[in-house]
């Protein structure tokens, strides 16, 4: 199946990118670098998009004849993501959402697609 994920920062800080430049910063590398690492680590799992906002990741990922779980995945990327960072930069849980349809599909690619333009309109956005 494939699954829409969004992670929120701890407290929704914007601890992943600035704010007003969306400039990701050290913790937003982190964060990046781990979700490359997701496809190499389990096998049938790939991330077919990603966006990484100030206080938010959304990621658009399918597994594929894979024994892992999305709460294994995501569990064990936050905990890699806090390690990594040397501080706790999660919120508890996670949403997701199971893709049903191409149009589904093709809707989530393009709200991930805009959300760093439109950052100010996002429900997450804080200054």
């Amino acid at each position: 199946g494939i699954y829409f994920l969004t992670l929120c920062a701890r407290d929704r800080l914007c601890l992943f990118a600035n704010s007003q430049t969306m400039a990701i910063n050290e913790i937003g590398e982190i964060v990046k670098d781990a979700l490359c690492q997701i496809d190499i680590i389990y096998t049938g799992v790939h991330i077919e998009k990603y966006v990484i906002m100030p206080n938010h990741v959304h990621i658009l990922i399918s597994l594929h004849c894979s024994n892992a779980t999305v709460s294994t995945i995501v569990s064990q990327y936050k905990r890699y993501v806090t390690r990594r960072a040397g501080e706790s930069v999660w919120q508890k849980s996670f949403y997701d959402h199971v893709v049903r349809s191409e149009a589904d599909y093709q809707h989530i690619w393009e709200y991930m697609e805009n959300n760093p333009a439109k950052w100010i309109e996002d429900r997450y956005y804080t200054p």
